[in-house]
């Protein structure tokens, strides 16, 4: 077994990035995920990286906008407020179908909020974030652990489909230390023809531009983009199932909020009630296949979320409303706790137990 360290989220995701191959870093410092850009900013130098604390969000985006054309792993991070600041660019990515790993450790909003835990950008990063019809990929860890397995996966899935991938994690997430691994075994970067290497005169020129002049050619252009995303959903959804098999209820909870209501479902189980978790790992693509099967024999469903219910939407959806989606939920830095869980398993069970 690979030895472990003990690691802060924050720190695990800078040290996974730079294990996958990533040697360009531009960001600037936001609460709470400043140790990623610190991380960064001692490590790069010593491994022939760059790392640049920009003059702003908007001018970090862009940056990773000019590294990935040419085809390397590059990455930024922020939070909330910073990841609005950086939308434009990500949808100009999107628009220019350039991979990224973008990290958002979120805190509570809306504007500039508080420094505490949130995942209320979940509607944000869901629904592209920027202008125009696009998406990106979005992961949720829900340990320090998977902070760092993500991040591999968010390199490996951006160059696969030429596009922006997301680790969207809560504040929680990034300030927590655990044990970490970091055994993982590295896909070669695939071959990238389309970059801007320069031509030697040995190749037609290449041009990255998400500007289409022809109406026709965007609405191609935006359809083709489309059946790559409809392949995605089909094949890259990623969650975890417990306890589901059997259950009358179904908690869902990504994040934090998963791990609180492992330990709610737990104590529920031992009370007698059929209760399961399932949690999305991909929130984009949102795992519809197993909410849609446990809709065939759950009675209700819960979604617990540090926010004022922006998951229960996808949640409901999945299940085609055939059975009542209730909130659970804390916001403004607060997090549920498993107790405020397993009131609400007992209350959608019908009563006291």
């Amino acid at each position: 077994m690979a030895d472990k360290v003990l690691m802060k989220g924050n720190e695990a995701i800078a040290e996974a990035a730079i294990i996958a191959g990533c040697r360009h870093y531009f960001g600037y410092p936001i609460t709470p995920q400043t140790e990623v850009a610190a991380y960064m900013a001692k490590k790069m130098p010593k491994i022939g990286g760059c790392f640049l604390q920009a003059e702003s969000e908007i001018a970090a985006i862009n940056m990773v906008y000019g590294v990935s054309s040419t085809g390397k792993r590059v990455m930024t991070s922020s939070s909330s407020p910073g990841i609005s600041l950086k939308s434009e660019g990500l949808s100009y990515l999107a628009g220019a179908d350039l991979p990224a790993l973008i990290v958002n450790v979120q805190r509570g909003g809306p504007g500039l909020g508080g420094i505490q835990p949130s995942q209320s950008d979940y509607f944000q990063a869901t629904r592209g974030g920027g202008h125009g019809d696009y998406h990106m990929i979005v992961l949720a860890p829900a340990s320090v652990q998977e902070m760092a397995e993500l991040t591999v996966k968010g390199f490996e899935l951006a160059d696969t489909y030429r596009m922006t991938s997301m680790i969207l994690a809560d504040g929680t997430m990034g300030q927590m230390m655990e044990p970490v691994s970091l055994d993982f075994d590295i896909k070669p970067v695939p071959e990238k023809p389309w970059a801007t290497t320069g031509t030697k005169m040995e190749r037609e020129h290449n041009i990255v531009n998400s500007l289409y002049l022809s109406p026709e050619k965007l609405e191609e252009t935006n359809f083709e983009r489309y059946e790559k995303y409809k392949y995605i959903e089909e094949n890259e959804a990623m969650y975890e199932e417990y306890m589901v098999e059997d259950a009358d209820i179904v908690v869902a909870a990504f994040g934090i909020a998963a791990r609180v209501s492992k330990n709610a479902v737990n104590e529920a189980r031992a009370r007698g009630i059929k209760v399961g978790l399932i949690r999305p790992i991909t929130l984009w693509p949102f795992p519809v296949a197993p909410f849609k099967k446990a809709a065939e024999h759950a009675k209700k469903f819960i979604s617990v979320e540090l926010s004022m219910g922006q998951m229960i939407e996808d949640v409901k959806l999945a299940t085609d409303c055939k059975v009542p989606v209730t909130l659970c939920n804390r916001v403004g830095g607060m997090i549920p706790s498993p107790e405020q869980v397993l009131e609400a398993i007992v209350e959608a069970d019908g009563g006291v137990k």
